[in-house]
C-alpha cells in the first residue's frame, strides 16, 4: 500500500495521544468534581488535548520524510519531542496565569508550589516515556501501516 503515505504516518502518530488525553480529562474530572480539589485543573489541559495529537502527527511526519537523511532511530526521534512541547507548554501556561516562576521554583493555579529540584526527574521520565512510547506504539503502527523504516 504506496498511497498516502503522509496521512498513515499521521493518524499513526496521533493513536496514543488521542487514546490517552481521554483518560486523563476523565481522571482530572473526578479529582475536581469528586474529591472537590478546589484547584481548575482542567485549564491544565485544554494546551494538550488541542495540541499534542496534532504535534504527534506532525512529528511522525517528519519522521517519515527526515529519516532517509538522519537515521535517527524512532524512540529517539519521539524523545526529542518533549524538548520542544515543554518549553510551548510552559509559555502559554504563564501568558495565561496557570504557571508562575519564581527563584525555588514553579506554583501551578497559584496554590501548588513545585521546585525545580523535582521538575527535573520528572522531565528526564516524560523522555524516557516518549523513547518507549514512541519506539514501541508509533513504531509498530508505523510497521502496521506499512511505513516502517
Amino acid at each position: 500500500m504506496k498511497t498516502h503515505v503522509w496521512l498513515r504516518a499521521y493518524l499513526a502518530g496521533i493513536f496514543v495521544p488521542t487514546l490517552v488525553l481521554p483518560l486523563l480529562l476523565t481522571l482530572f474530572i473526578v479529582v475536581r468534581l469528586v474529591l472537590r480539589v478546589p484547584v481548575p485543573i482542567e485549564q491544565a489541559l485544554i494546551f494538550p488535548m488541542a495540541v499534542v495529537p496534532t504535534l504527534f502527527g506532525l512529528w511522525n511526519m517528519l519522521y517519515l520524510g527526515t529519516h532517509e537523511r538522519t537515521h535517527l532511530p524512532i524512540g529517539l526521534h519521539g524523545a526529542l519531542l518533549p524538548l520542544l512541547l515543554a518549553p510551548i507548554g510552559a509559555t502559554v501556561a504563564h501568558c495565561l496565569g496557570v504557571l508562575q516562576f519564581g527563584s525555588d521554583g514553579v506554583t501551578w493555579f497559584r496554590a501548588c508550589d513545585v521546585p525545580y529540584v523535582l521538575i527535573a526527574p520528572c522531565f528526564v521520565a516524560a523522555l524516557a516515556a516518549y523513547y518507549l512510547v514512541w519506539k514501541y506504539v508509533v513504531g509498530f503502527l508505523n510497521k502496521e501501516l506499512g511505513i516502517g523504516l
